[in-house]
C-alpha cells in the first residue's frame, strides 16, 4: 500500500491520485487571486505589501495542510475576503488601532476558536442547523460564487440607479469571460477531467492572444494589466516586516473585546456556512445531516487563524472556492495537500500567478455555481416554515454579499416561523440560542 493510499484512503473514497491533483490545481487556480488581493487590501493599514504576499502564501499553505492532515477533506484555506477589509478599513483606519493590535485581535480570536473546537461547541452549532437550511446554504453559496465571478470579470458592475447592472459585453475581458464560461461548460458536458482547470487555462491563453493581437489594450492607470508574465521566477519577499508583530497593550479594553468578537462572529459563521455548503455538495454530510470529522476541519481553521496572525495576515478561513476542486472530483486531503504545495510554489512563481486575470477564473466560478444550485431540488419548499427560511438564506447571501448574513436571516426566520406556527417542538435549544444571538447582532449592528 502506497503512502498516499494509506494516508488519504483514495480507493475507499472512490478517487485517484490524478483526479485529486487535478482538483487541487483547480481549487488553487480559482483562489490564487488572494495572493494579490489580500496584500492590496491589508497594505492600506500600513503593512508591508511584500511581507503580506509571503505571509498570505505561507498561512494559506499551513492552513490547507492542516485541513489535509486533520480531516482528510479537499478544502482549502486562505485569509478571508471581507475579514481582511474589516481588518484594514474598520479596525485600523476606522477605529484607529494599529495594525499590530488588529493582528493581536486575530490571534486571540484564533485561540478562542481552538478552545471552542476542542470542546465541540462549533460542531454542535453545525449539527443544530436543519437539513433544509444546510441544502439552501449550498445553493446560496453557489449563486454567491457565480456572482463573484461575474463581478470580477466586469460582466456585472455597479449601477447608481439599480445598484448592479450589466457591464460592457463588448469589452475584451467581459467577452472572454463569457466565451470561457461556454467553453468550460462544454468541457463539462464532454466529461473532460479537469474541465474547470482547462477552462481557466484556455481563457487565459485566449487573453494572451488578444493582447498580442492588440485587442486587449494594457492600461495600468485604469487597472488593465499585461497578461504576459514579467518573468518566470523571483525570490519571495521577506516576511520580517509583519512577522510576530503582536501588540497586547490593549487586550483588556472593551473596544478590543468588541473587535475580537466581530472577528469571531464573522469567521465562525462564514466558516460554518462554507463547510455546510461545500461538504453537502461533496456528499460528505451523512443521513443525519452531520459532517464526519468536522472537529478536525474546524480545528484546522482555528490553528490557521492563530498561526496566520503570527505570520502577519488577517483571519484565515475555509474558502468557498474549494467547491471548484470538489466539483472537479476532489474527495480527500490529497486535493488540499496539492493546494498547500502550490501556495508554497507560488512564492517562487509569483510573476506568473500574478499575471492570471480574474476574467480567466470567472468561468470556473460560474460553472461551480451551476453545480451547487442543483441541490435546490432537495429543499422542501411546500412547507413554508422550511421553504421560506431556505429561500431567505439563498436570497440574502447574494444580495447582502455575505454567507454569514444569509445564515442570519435563514436561522431567525426558521425559528420565528416554527414558533408562530405552533411547531416549536421541532426546534432544538442550540438553533434557538443561535437565532437569539443573530437577532441581537441585527439590532446592535
Amino acid at each position: 500500500m502506497s503512502f498516499l493510499e494509506k494516508q488519504f484512503k483514495l480507493q475507499e473514497n472512490g478517487t485517484t491520485v490524478r483526479t485529486e491533483i487535478y482538483a487541487g490545481l483547480t481549487t488553487f487556480m480559482t483562489m490564487a487571486y488572494i495572493l494579490i488581493v489580500n496584500p492590496s487590501i491589508l497594505s492600506a493599514s500600513g503593512m508591508d505589501a511584500g511581507a503580506l504576499l509571503t505571509a498570505t502564501a505561507i498561512a494559506s499553505a499551513l492552513g490547507t495542510l492542516c485541513m489535509s492532515l486533520f480531516a482528510n477533506y479537499p478544502f482549502a484555506l486562505a485569509p478571508g475576503m471581507g475579514l481582511n477589509a474589516y481588518f484594514a478599513f474598520t479596525v485600523v483606519l476606522g477605529y484607529g488601532y494599529s495594525w499590530q493590535t488588529a493582528l493581536t485581535a486575530v490571534f486571540v480570536e484564533g485561540l478562542i476558536f481552538i478552545l471552542l473546537s476542542a470542546v465541540n461547541v462549533r460542531e454542535a452549532i453545525f449539527n443544530a442547523i436543519p437539513y433544509n437550511l444546510k441544502k439552501s446554504t449550498s445553493v446560496g453559496i453557489g449563486l454567491f460564487i457565480a456572482f463573484i465571478g461575474l463581478q470580477n470579470a466586469g460582466v456585472i458592475v455597479g449601477n447608481d440607479s439599480t445598484l448592479v447592472g450589466l457591464g460592457n459585453v463588448k469589452s475584451v475581458p467581459v467577452a472572454l469571460a463569457l466565451i470561457g464560461t461556454l467553453i468550460t461548460v462544454w468541457l463539462v458536458v464532454r466529461k473532460v477531467k479537469g474541465a474547470l482547470l482547462f477552462g481557466i487555462i484556455i481563457t487565459y491563453i485566449l487573453g494572451i492572444i488578444c493582447q498580442i493581437a492588440g485587442l486587449y489594450v494594457v492600461d495600468p492607470a485604469n487597472g488593465v494589466y499585461s497578461l504576459i508574465p514579467s518573468g518566470i521566477v523571483s525570490a519571495p519577499p521577506s516576511i520580517a516586516p509583519g512577522f510576530a508583530k503582536l501588540d497586547f497593550s490593549n487586550i483588556f479594553s472593551l473596544d478590543f473585546a468588541v473587535v475580537v468578537f466581530s472577528f469571531l462572529f464573522v469567521d465562525l459563521f462564514d466558516t460554518l456556512g462554507t463547510l455546510i455548503g461545500v461538504s453537502t455538495k461533496a456528499g460528505f454530510v451523512d443521513k443525519d445531516g452531520k459532517l464526519p470529522k468536522i472537529k478536525g476541519a474546524l480545528m484546522a481553521d482555528a490553528v490557521a487563524t492563530t498561526a496566520g496572525a503570527v505570520l502577519g495576515t488577517s483571519t484565515v478561513t475555509t474558502f468557498v472556492e474549494s467547491a471548484s476542486g470538489v466539483a472537479d472530483g476532489g474527495k480527500t486531503g490529497l486535493t488540499s495537500l496539492t493546494v498547500a504545495v502550490l501556495f508554497l510554489v507560488s512564492l517562487v512563481f509569483s510573476p506568473i500567478i500574478s499575471a492570471i486575470p480574474s476574467f480567466a477564473t470567472t468561468p470556473a466560478l460560474i460553472t461551480v455555481g451551476l453545480f451547487m444550485i442543483e441541490q435546490v431540488t432537495d429543499i422542501n419548499f411546500k412547507d413554508y416554515t422550511e421553504g421560506f427560511p431556505a429561500f431567505m438564506g439563498i436570497l440574502m447571501m447574494v444580495v447582502a454579499y455575505s454567507i454569514s448574513e444569509g445564515l442570519v436571516f435563514s436561522v431567525i426566520s426558521y425559528v420565528v416561523l416554527k414558533v408562530l406556527s405552533g411547531r416549536s417542538k421541532e426546534l432544538n435549544p442550540v438553533i434557538v440560542i443561535i437565532a437569539i444571538l443573530f437577532l441581537v447582532k441585527l439590532i446592535i449592528g
